[in-house]
């Protein structure tokens, strides 16, 4: 189980990422060569980098996330991924 610590700031993290959603989908148009779903894109970056946070706390803490972890934390951008998904297809780039 993802501790609790943990878990809010992954919460505080997705809502940061919501938050920037336009940047991201900035970033996301760079590839549109090479990648045509910019909105895929852009949410394939924010998922990313928010796992990349979540096991650099468990690093921090000198751990390793179990599978239990991770099918958690996955579970959470479940969770979240319609907010994430609205804020890149709403945002202004």
């Amino acid at each position: 189980m993802i501790p609790q610590t943990t878990r809010k700031f992954i919460d505080n993290l997705i809502d940061y990422y919501i938050s920037e959603a336009g940047s991201y989908k900035q970033m996301a148009k760079t590839y549109s060569d090479e990648v045509e779903d910019v909105n895929a894109n852009a949410f394939g970056i924010i998922t990313g980098c928010i796992y990349s946070a979540f096991l650099q706390a468990y690093q921090n803490q000198k751990q390793t996330p179990l599978l239990e972890d991770t099918q958690e934390f996955a579970q959470m951008i479940k969770v979240r991924a319609a907010q994430i998904k609205r804020s890149i297809l709403d945002a202004k780039v």
